[in-house]
């Protein structure tokens, strides 16, 4: 890989991850775009690494007092709400564990295709609309439960799928599901950190076992280059939800699922 692909897939990555218009499609539309060639298993292991620190970082001090609530007894009611909110998100993060291992191989081979990102970018851009004009806009991320956790961690499972989004989905079911756009965001990019660190480190055992050569120098420019957006990504979206919503991105998806459909005519 030249040093021009890894900055612009690795900023790609780190942009996308977080917001809701997919990754995995922005990282083959552009590669096409360019005529590059995939970017391989390296690459892949070093930008989810990347995004990974980022959000750890982004969110320290929740995860400081998540491990804090687990290590102490509970003292009062935010006590209760870290605990409570840590047994969410690992039950959340099951199914889309699961399918990612039952269904790896068959996302991989048949559906990373501009046809299929072309109409899940344009369909899951409409449930996203609808999911926010309809939405209860007041809930907060304390008033989550188990069964939404659930919900959005079923929702999650279908990020596997090119054109979805992960955070797309995610937040696209907490919006159904009541929670305020910032309060189904910030579920969303806490849920991001088991399913990113088991996507990375799946990608390590791999690489670890022979799968791929490591070039250390481009593996660290691709993950910093990503942690780096990934981390403006996370407060500049968080930022920018009270002011403009999510109606731009609903936009954005619809337009370019529409040019890819025309391009493929």
């Amino acid at each position: 890989m030249t040093l021009i692909q890894i900055i612009v897939l690795a900023l790609i990555q780190g942009l996308t991850e977080f917001l809701p218009v997919s990754s995995s499609a922005h990282l083959i539309l552009g590669s096409k775009a360019f005529g590059w060639p995939d970017q391989g298993l390296v690459f892949d292991v070093a930008t989810h690494l990347g995004t990974l620190f980022a959000v750890l970082v982004y969110f320290r001090r929740e995860l400081m007092e998540m491990a804090r609530a687990w290590l102490g007894p509970v003292q009062n009611d935010q006590d209760r709400l870290h605990r409570n909110l840590v047994i969410y998100l690992a039950i959340a993060s099951i199914p889309a564990l699961l399918m990612g291992f039952l269904a790896h191989d068959l996302v991989e081979f048949y559906l990373r295709d501009v046809r299929v990102i072309a109409w899940t970018t344009i369909g899951f851009g409409l449930l996203l609309w609808l999911a926010d004009a309809t939405g209860a806009k007041h809930r907060g991320l304390e008033e989550i439960t188990l069964k939404g956790a659930i919900i959005i961690g079923l929702a999650q499972a279908l990020a596997l799928i090119p054109g979805t989004s992960r955070s797309g989905v995610t937040i696209t079911a907490g919006r159904f599901l009541g929670l305020s756009p910032e309060a189904a965001a910030r579920f969303s990019f806490l849920l991001a950190i088991p399913i990113v660190a088991a996507a990375g480190g799946y990608g390590a055992l791999r690489v670890a076992t022979g799968d791929a050569p490591i070039d250390w120098t481009q593996f660290a420019l691709a993950l910093v280059f990503a942690a780096i957006a990934g981390w403006v990504c996370i407060a500049a979206f968080l930022a920018l939800l009270k002011r403009i919503g999510l109606m731009p991105f609903v936009i954005y998806r619809l337009l370019l699922g529409a040019v890819l459909v025309w391009l493929l005519n």
